[in-house]
């Protein structure tokens, strides 16, 4: 996955989001609110391949190189 497909990937997963804590039902829904904390995760993962893609390009590596990381890799990430 390049770059410009991994931004519109991104950009669905956050549409997504939005549509769903907005919707009338919102995040006190249980089934929303599990949907909600999947893209979130999604959303992570998908940043952080993006991230080391533009490191390995900066570094003069291979973009493709970049491989993406399991969910608890990621979300055990600090912010």
């Amino acid at each position: 996955m390049d770059d410009s497909e991994l931004t519109r990937r991104i950009a669905e997963l956050v549409d997504e989001e939005h549509r769903l804590e907005n919707s009338e039902h919102g995040p006190h829904d249980p089934e929303v609110a599990r949907r909600v904390r999947e893209l979130e995760i999604e959303l992570d993962r998908a940043w952080d391949l993006l991230r080391q893609r533009r490191a390995r390009r900066h570094a003069g590596e291979d973009p493709d190189g970049a491989v993406e990381r399991p969910a608890g890799t990621v979300e055990g990430y600090q912010q």
